[in-house]
């Protein structure tokens, strides 16, 4: 997340605090500090926001308990957490993938908002059978409500909330397509959005009053917020029903060791569609090599008809294949993480071509064209 900073692991999550905290925990500690000052005149002035500040810095310790929640089920199932990050609307945990099933994703999505739960079921018996002064116990009662409302709020059913990720799982239980419930809570999570950017101009209309900027924020959020979700989740389904060999880059690209360099500029260079890079067979069909225009500048164009690609042709780069059956979108994940702009796909070992980043956008828009909806 932009504007973000280390401070440190947990359990060997790397954390992070967004400088967006920075203007909560301000608010949150005159907020807290002055009902702590009006309810207890006989704390003076300093030590109510004193409190508040120590309120605060325990209610984001209560976020992060709760993001914890959902790290400890991710890591149990073989998913690795990226990072925990505290920002303006309390905290992310960002997992490096999504659960391989619906009841993964079920409990991962629950776990924070149980977590919250039980803190306010802790916090509620600490204040009421603790004998300690009334200042402390009523921090204690803040804490354990706020706890409370972080459990509700959360489980609200639309994403990116823990709701809309319960929601998620269900849905992927009912239709057996993940990117469903994904689009599903999504929009459930816009509507839910713009639900709170109205209720937040409400008091305009009804009383001319201020509006509730904080209601108004908090619907952006989730407007916005699941409309990438929903963007990135159709996406990923368009993605899902393809496979490689779907997506393959012109065969053109393709050429045989055996033939002489003067061949391959005649049927491949001279008025083609100009190929950065293209892959080398052997007679089998096997990936030996690969070969460009700009390995001939050295050679005269007289010798060419007398010297062969591979005699020519350079290693081949490529430290990874592709399947020619395996999903697209398991090809994009792949090229994202290795951070490749190409990879060649063979069929029983033998190369049928390659997938480049935009035979896929080629391959998605020409879908797009022929089903806009």
């Amino acid at each position: 997340m932009n504007g973000s900073i280390r401070v440190g692991n947990l359990f060997g999550i790397p954390f992070y605090i967004n400088v967006s905290w920075f203007i909560v925990l301000g608010l949150m500690t005159l907020n807290y500090g002055g009902s702590l000052g009006a309810q207890f005149p006989q704390l003076g002035l300093g030590l109510p926001f004193l409190l508040g500040l120590i309120a605060a810095l325990l209610l984001f310790a209560s976020v992060l308990a709760h993001e914890l929640g959902h790290s400890f089920v991710a890591i149990k199932q073989g998913i690795n957490v990226k990072s925990i990050t505290l920002f303006l609307f309390g905290g992310l945990a960002s997992l490096d993938q999504e659960a391989k099933t619906p009841a993964g994703a079920f409990w991962i999505a629950i776990a924070g908002p149980l977590v919250s739960l039980l803190l306010f079921v802790g916090l509620s018996l600490m204040g009421s059978y603790l004998t300690l002064a009334a200042p402390l116990t009523a921090l204690i009662h803040l804490l354990a409500y706020v706890n409370l409302a972080l459990a509700v709020f959360n489980l609200i059913p639309g994403l990116p909330l823990d709701g809309g990720n319960i929601l998620k799982a269900l849905i992927w239980k009912i239709t057996g397509n993940q990117y469903k419930g994904i689009v599903f809570a999504s929009r459930v999570g816009q509507g839910l959005g713009w639900i709170g950017i109205l209720l937040g101009f409400l008091p305009v209309f009804i009383s001319g009053s201020y509006p509730n900027f904080w209601t108004i924020l908090i619907g952006w959020f989730l407007l916005s917020n699941a409309g990438v979700l929903a963007q990135d989740a159709t996406l990923r389904n368009r993605l899902s029903e393809f496979t490689a060999e779907d997506a393959l880059a012109d065969e053109n690209s393709i050429v045989s060791q055996d033939i002489s360099l003067r061949t391959f500029v005649n049927d491949y260079i001279i008025g083609k569609t100009a190929t950065p890079q293209f892959l080398v067979t052997n007679e089998a069909g096997k990936l030996v090599g690969q070969i460009n225009g700009d390995d001939l500048k050295p050679i005269p164009t007289a010798q060419w008809p007398l010297i062969s690609v591979e005699t020519v042709m350079r290693p081949v780069e490529f430290s990874t294949t592709i399947d020619a059956k395996q999903s697209l979108l398991e090809v994009v994940n792949l090229l994202e993480q290795q951070q490749l702009n190409q990879v060649p796909v063979v069929r029983n070992g033998v190369l049928v071509g390659f997938i480049e980043k935009a035979s896929i956008r080629r391959l998605l828009e020409k879908r797009l064209q022929a089903n806009p909806a």
